[in-house]
């Protein structure tokens, strides 16, 4: 398969552009390229709702419910339970009325806060006692069998934040979807983890916008490359009050991440990361004393990421050891070590990435996950191991891309699989590898009976020889080989962020585009995440030019062997991939012609603290690369068109980026497309939203199809 997959970098610029559509071929209308209308030639699949036990579940399809029953396949309508409306709820339901909390009991809502302050993040104990929240910035908690509140911080003021996150925590280290809760309950409820953060010393950013008569103005505390972080304590409290300080000292340059509880509770595992980012230690702290010991260490010559989403270590139930992950060989992996931290052995090895553990199966000492396939970087596989390191299978089967639903027992699972030329499937399988029962296809019955076009993944190797880069490509309707066509290409760009996967995708855009003549590309470099962390590392200290030079190598591909018109090479992106497309319209101009980005950061020392010094060090010890990776450093370069745009309150890539590029630009006599949204922060929808698409679509027809847009194509 890897031989085949390969080739594909040498197709033939006859099958290229052949024109096998055959005579009685249908094509799409209106109602199918503008409404999406897709009737008979795709079908919506089923959707598992949930797993009843360990061999059953339920399976949502043509408005109806079914029990799947695994063994054997059968299925029988499901009817909820009947439960009766007295029947107390065993989970207690906590729901805001205004500013305050009530506890619903039965048909009752008790009312548990009283009072004109917000309360943020209501977060109720395991055991379902208590209810945790922060309110001015101090933590509280609220005993629903007393109905007392506890204040448990009493310093919270603009810049002291006890249990709520700082910006560049929340947006870097925590995560947006914990939307700024920093606290956590201990399984055994009886303690609650929090960080305390006083951002006095971050310097404060001016954010304004024009509505209104004087327009309005925000301040944020953001710390840009080089300025103070905010110097945060964790604390571990009681529900009813005693804070312990774990032992750290607030003052020193560093970062916590997610902090993890031990599964009794008995003690708080902390992340501690030094500033540079290239030294991981995660803490054992003790939740009487607010001592520390060491418990794991990890060091990198790039980076080490802070785990967010609290996947990095899994204890087994049985407390012999825990399930750890890292990438410190160059390749994301699973270790096994025991209660005391010290290694047991590897579970997983080699050149593939794990991307998930779904489930540990500590009877029988197995270990099921999901990785990067080991013959194709653009899939995903589910595989089993055991604890020990041996005997490693692949469960799922033929040349897809899966997703799948594991039952709690790991005996069973719902794979929905698909590829590039395959619309999505849906099959329940045992993890014995048995297939039991076709649950869904979305390929309708006209399907076959379409001319549609073409996407596939094609491979083109990198300058050096080292990397087979790979690019998803959706060739124009018809394509005729004496004929040139339009490249609109689509990134994101960011380390370990890639967008190319052996996927399904089919939108009326799509083949609309492709009607029209527009080869349509979703391009990744070496370091978007198929390369492991060996890619992504080539990254370190060097943002933007191995990003280009792998971009420009498949662009050259594309025009010297895909047809593309080299005049008429467009690359679109927001955010990282904003920066993407007004770096490649400046140091790529030989290459790319074109551009449509959004919220760009155009300047590195323009952008927070945490994501990039973990990238690129500060001006001080990278100077050049500070200097290379800035787009108006390579602004003279500029010679095509570029459109960008920009959110006027975006709070994480600031305003400033842009208007510092196009005052560079202006500088410079270049002409460009500027359009600002007020109301807009790092993205935006409503009326704004279809504005910005419409004005993407005018720029294609502009200036890569030359002609009239069509009103259908208008939102």
């Amino acid at each position: 398969m890897i031989k085949r997959i390969k080739q594909i970098a040498a197709i033939t610029v006859a099958l290229v552009f052949s024109l096998s559509v055959q005579a009685q071929k249908k094509e799409l209308g209106d109602d199918q390229y503008f409404k999406s209308n897709f009737k008979g030639i795709t079908q919506q699949l089923p959707s598992v709702v949930k797993w009843i036990d360990d061999s059953h579940f339920i399976l949502r399809k043509e408005g109806k419910s079914y029990e799947i029953d695994c063994k054997t396949g059968a299925e029988k309508e499901y009817v909820e339970p009947n439960i009766n409306k007295g029947t107390v709820a065993t989970t207690p339901e906590i729901v805001v009325k205004g500013n305050d909390l009530y506890w619903r009991k039965n048909i009752e809502d008790i009312r548990l806060t009283n009072d004109s302050a917000k309360e943020i993040n209501q977060t109720l104990s395991p055991d379902g006692n208590y209810i945790a929240f922060t309110k001015n910035n101090d933590l509280y908690t609220v005993n629903l069998a007393t109905k007392k509140e506890t204040r448990l911080t009493q310093d919270g003021s603009e810049t002291i934040l006890n249990g709520y996150a700082s910006w560049v925590y929340m947006e870097e280290i925590l995560g947006r979807s914990g939307r700024y809760r920093a606290f956590w309950w201990s399984p055994d409820s009886k303690h609650i983890a929090f960080f305390r953060s006083d951002d006095s010393k971050i310097p404060v950013f001016t954010i304004t916008d024009a509505p209104g008569l004087h327009g309005v103005v925000e301040t944020q505390r953001y710390p840009k490359v080089g300025d103070p972080n905010p110097e945060v304590k964790v604390g571990i409290v009681e529900p009813e009050g005693n804070i312990v300080w774990a032992a750290f000292n607030e003052k020193d340059d560093q970062y916590f991440g997610l902090p993890y509880w031990k599964p009794d509770g008995s003690s708080l595992l902390v992340q501690w990361m030094n500033r540079d980012q290239n030294n991981l230690i995660i803490y054992d702290v003790n939740t009487i004393t607010g001592g520390k010991s060491e418990f794991y260490n990890e060091k990198q010559k790039s980076w080490v990421d802070l785990d967010d989403q609290g996947g990095r270590i899994q204890f087994l139930n049985n407390k012999t050891g825990f399930v750890l992950n890292s990438d410190a060989t160059g390749w994301n992996h699973l270790y096994f070590y025991d209660m005391k931290g010290k290694l047991v052995n590897a579970i997983t090895s080699g050149k593939f990435t794990v991307t998930n553990v779904n489930y540990i199966d500590e009877k029988k000492g197995v270990v099921y996950f999901m990785a990067r396939s080991l013959e194709n970087t653009a899939r995903n596989d589910f595989y089993r191991v055991n604890v020990n390191g041996k005997n490693m299978e692949r469960l799922t089967i033929g040349e897809y891309n899966n997703s799948i639903n594991l039952s709690p027992d790991g005996s069973y699972f719902v794979v929905t699989y698909n590829n590039t030329g395959t619309p999505t499937k849906m099959t329940l399988m045992s993890t014995k590898r048995k297939i039991i029962k076709e649950l869904g296809d979305s390929k309708g019955t006209e399907f076959d009976n379409y001319n549609l076009a073409k996407t596939e993944i094609v491979r083109v190797k990198s300058d050096d020889g080292l990397y087979d880069l790979p690019m998803k490509v959706t060739w124009p309707l018809n394509m005729d080989k004496s004929k040139k066509y339009p490249v609109l290409i689509s990134v994101y760009g960011g380390p370990n962020a890639g967008s190319v996967m052996d996927t399904w995708g089919f939108s009326g855009n799509q083949q609309w585009y492709a009607k029209e003549g527009l080869i349509q590309v979703v391009m990744d470099h070496r370091a978007s995440g198929h390369f492991g962390k060996e890619g992504v590392a080539n990254m370190y200290h060097n943002l933007g030019y191995w990003e280009m030079k792998d971009y420009s190598t498949m662009v050259k591909w594309l025009i010297a062997n895909g047809g593309a018109d080299a005049s008429k090479i467009c690359i679109t992106g927001f955010s990282y991939g904003g920066y993407m497309t007004c770096y490649a319209l400046t140091y790529g101009s030989d290459v790319f012609t074109h551009g449509m980005a959004g919220g760009s950061v155009t300047d590195w020392t323009l952008y927070d603290s945490h994501y990039t010094e973990r990238y690129m060090g500060t001006p001080a010890n990278n100077a050049e690369g500070y200097k290379s990776s800035n787009v108006m450093t390579h602004a003279a370069k500029y010679k095509g068109m570029i459109q960008i745009v920009h959110g006027m309150i975006d709070d994480n890539v600031h305003l400033q980026n842009s208007i510092q590029f196009i005052s560079k630009l202006q500088d410079q006599k270049k002409d460009f497309e500027f359009m600002p949204y007020s109301g807009g922060r790092h993205g935006w929808g409503g009326n704004k939203g279809l504005h910005f698409q419409n004005m993407k679509t005018k720029f294609i027809y502009k200036y890569l199809l030359e002609k009239e847009v069509p009103k259908a194509m208008l939102k």
